[in-house]
């Protein structure tokens, strides 16, 4: 009798069995919805990317008193430094490099709009200037439904909201 008992309680029941495979099924469900990421958390993530940009920029154009711009289009953003006959495009420095929206095509407003002198092919532009205070402005990404907002309060503070 001792024997039938021991070897009737080695195995696994099959309620056991099906109660570990559903857990293990929610812990793979819950690992993937995180893992791929929304177009929305892309938007956010460019954005943050941007505001940083924005600020090294603004903090750029005051430590080297030359006017610095961040111009974008739909597709893809850059930045410019002014010299004495225009605007040249920043390509020897990594961060300022141009880049491509992740989810372009992406919609760009500014508020308060800026001033349209000098922009080409609809690009939008701002423009930082040498002194340490500016006119605060808020710069919208959308994607799709989703909208992102940069919100400068003039004196170097940049926040994504």
């Amino acid at each position: 009798m001792l024997m039938q008992r021991a070897r009737g309680a080695r195995g696994f029941t099959l309620v056991e069995i099906m109660v570990v495979m559903v857990i293990i099924g929610i812990t793979l469900g819950l690992v993937s919805l995180n893992a791929i990421p929304s177009p929305r958390q892309d938007l956010q993530k460019e954005a943050q990317r941007i505001a940083l940009l924005l600020q090294l920029a603004r903090d750029e154009a005051i430590v080297r008193n030359r006017l610095i711009a961040f111009e974008a289009n739909s597709e893809r953003y850059r930045f410019l430094v002014r010299n004495e006959t225009g605007w040249d495009p920043v390509t020897k420095d990594d961060l300022l490099r141009e880049r491509a929206f992740k989810s372009a095509p992406v919609t760009l407003l500014l508020d308060p709009p800026a001033q349209t002198g000098g922009t080409t092919n609809a690009n939008l532009r701002i423009t930082f200037g040498r002194e340490p205070v500016d006119r605060p402005f808020v710069l919208t990404l959308g994607s799709g439904e989703d909208r992102i907002a940069i919100r400068a309060d003039g004196v170097g503070h940049f926040v994504v909201e």
